[in-house]
């Protein structure tokens, strides 16, 4: 978006809303998944949008940002119509392994998909060293189309394989209707400041590729540590250490429970400092670090933990709620943060930090409570 001329605050604004529209229907999704139960077809028709999507981009004309735009809020729509039901169907899954380990796995399986296409889009610019930087963006995005269909064909495969997924989890001796209960409110509190500090990838890659400048030693003008041909490595990076994160921490829930939420807020909310306010490439990769030890623990924890608060027979629901309030707290604080971007970056990292760290009470009082019932 920042190619094709799109500002900071343009960029928070359309990452945000598109989380927001991404988030805020999975709550639609998730009740319709739950009315209908209908949920490989719900899955497969959310992928099938994603994959559309993404190569699309390549079709974008050089000035075309708000097309682009559109692409990626009908990518968001994708991922709110499949990951209600997605998530439901390895919540079944993950009663026979535990909750943590489960999704941990899942996420580490997806970040290792993540990390190996930006390494294959690098592999692209290197092999493509005509035309303009536009232009061999372009050629990136077209060539996703390939692990799109593979993804499509391994989709069908394994609903072929295991067309009922709800059999994995015992059905329930009696009906437990769904209701909001306090501790999945003081939950959902927790996960929404967290949500609204966490700074979206997007903001941080754009600094990174149009500020984060230093002053060669013997030279008077300023050099970029980072060009544009290493900026997929720098995801590709992040998502590494998602994957395993996301592991780890989801495999210390199953042991330790909120304490583990606890931990990893705790090491990834000062990524921004790292990121925003040193001037070093150590310091930068730290912070990337800290942010993919973030997205790890939102990806396998967060998603866990919701998994013993709501009965198997509206899980996609309770799935949903919490998807569109952490959506729309994403959404306000990308817009804020990007905003703020423009203006006041101290005061941006302030914001973010502070938000991610107000979290951790809620959780406690969510175990607690949890506990008081029992």
């Amino acid at each position: 978006m920042s190619l094709l001329g799109a500002s900071a605050g343009a960029i928070g604004f359309v990452s945000g809303l598109g989380e927001l529209i991404g988030y805020s229907m999975r709550y639609v999704f998730g009740r319709l998944t739950d009315k209908t139960k209908q949920y490989w077809p719900m899955v497969i028709l959310g992928y099938v949008l994603d994959i559309i999507a993404v190569p699309a981009l390549a079709l974008v004309g050089e000035h075309g940002w708000l097309a682009a735009c559109l692409l990626f809020v009908i990518q968001r729509m994708g991922k709110a119509i499949k990951k209600p039901a997605k998530d439901t169907v390895m919540s079944f899954a993950a009663s026979q392994e535990g909750a943590g380990k489960s999704f941990g796995i899942q996420e580490l399986l997806d970040q290792i998909g993540a990390f190996l296409g930006p390494v294959l889009l690098y592999l692209v610019m290197l092999l493509r060293q005509e035309g303009t930087t536009f232009q061999i963006y372009s050629a990136c995005f077209a060539v996703l189309a390939i692990p799109g269909a593979i993804t499509l064909i391994l989709l069908l495969v394994t609903r072929a394989k295991f067309p009922n997924p709800e059999r994995f989890e015992p059905e329930p001796k009696e009906y437990i209707p769904f209701k909001l209960k306090k501790e999945f409110i003081l939950y959902i509190a927790g996960i929404s400041l967290f949500a609204f500090g966490f700074i979206d990838y997007s903001i941080v890659i754009m600094h990174v590729s149009r500020n984060y400048t230093t002053l060669a030693p013997g030279l008077a003008e300023t050099s970029s540590l980072v060009n544009s041909g290493t900026l997929p490595l720098l995801y590709a990076g992040a998502m590494l250490v998602d994957a395993v994160a996301a592991l780890l921490f989801g495999m210390l829930y199953d042991k330790k429970g909120v304490r583990a939420l606890v931990l990893s807020t705790l090491i990834s909310a000062p990524f921004a400092c790292f990121v925003f306010l040193c001037r070093t490439v150590p310091l930068l990769l730290i912070g990337i670090a800290l942010w993919g030890v973030g997205m790890g623990a939102q990806e396998s924890i967060l998603k866990a933990a919701v998994t013993g608060m709501v009965p198997k027979q509206s899980r996609a629901t309770g799935y949903g709620i919490f998807e569109c309030a952490f959506g729309v707290f994403w959404f306000l604080g990308s817009w804020l943060l990007g905003t703020l971007y423009d203006s006041n970056t101290v005061v941006m990292v302030i914001v973010s930090v502070v938000t991610q760290l107000a979290a951790i009470p809620f959780y406690i009082a969510s175990t607690r409570q949890a506990r008081r019932i029992a």
